[in-house]
This record gives structure tokens, C-alpha cells and sequence, in this order.
């Protein structure tokens, strides 16, 4: 067995964010009675896209994280690009939520698409190096 502790530690603060957005948005679905959808609550809406948004992105970041973890790449530059994805996560979420807050889902945009442009050209070089048997 190929240890990964950076990808697994990873995809478990992974999993328990999506917990918490997932929580998120089971305390306004109380709050507003809405069981299915968003029932025209804006606020219901930005957590649920919230979370669909981080649906979206953590399996490309937890794949690369592996694949390079994988492919022998320095744990400690994964570490931090992993603690700064989950960090850029919690802001977006909370950013998400709107008004004065709002300008931490631009710290949480800037901060996940600029972990996963650095581990997409740290794969492609990794791929390249191999390939060119250096």
C-alpha cells in the first residue's frame, strides 16, 4: 500500500466541509420551511450554490493532490496548497451568504482557482518530466 496522508487528510477536511455547508443549508431549510429547492429564499439559494460550487471544483483539487502525491511530488508543497484550498473554501461559503461579507467569496474565488491552476501546471510538468525521462 502507497502511503497518501496529504490526499486523505485532504478529502477528509474536505468531506467535513461539505458537512458544514450541507448543515448550512439544513438550518435555513428549517428556518424558512422549505423542504425541496430553494422556495424563493435568496439566502436558502446562496448556501445551496455555495455548496454545489464546492461540489464542483474539491474532486479536481483531490484528484491532482493525489495523482501528485502519488507521483512522489514534495507533501509539504501539497500540504500547503491543500490548507490553502480548504481555507479559500470556508471564505467563499461564508462570502456566499451576501452583504458585508461578500468580499470574502472573492478572497475564496481567487484563492481555489489559483490552487488548482498551480496544481494543474504542477501535474503537467510532472507529465512532461516523465515523459521526457528527466
Amino acid at each position: 500500500m502507497v502511503p497518501v496522508p496529504v490526499t486523505l487528510a485532504s478529502t477528509v477536511a474536505s468531506t467535513l466541509l461539505n458537512l458544514w455547508l450541507g448543515g448550512r443549508i439544513a438550518a435555513l431549510r428549517k428556518e424558512f420551511r422549505v423542504s425541496v429547492g430553494d422556495g424563493g429564499q435568496e439566502p436558502l439559494l446562496r448556501r445551496m450554490r455555495a455548496q454545489a460550487n464546492f461540489i464542483e471544483n474539491a474532486p479536481f483539487v483531490l484528484i491532482l493532490l493525489g495523482g501528485l502525491e502519488l507521483s512522489g511530488a514534495n507533501r509539504a508543497g501539497l500540504t500547503a496548497i491543500a490548507v490553502i484550498f480548504i481555507v479559500a473554501r470556508i471564505l467563499h461559503a461564508i462570502g456566499m451568504d451576501g452583504s458585508e461579507k461578500q468580499r470574502f467569496r472573492m478572497f475564496g474565488m481567487i484563492g481555489s482557482s489559483l490552487v488548482t491552476l498551480a496544481l494543474v501546471l504542477w501535474a503537467t510538468s510532472s507529465v512532461v518530466l516523465e515523459v521526457l525521462g528527466r
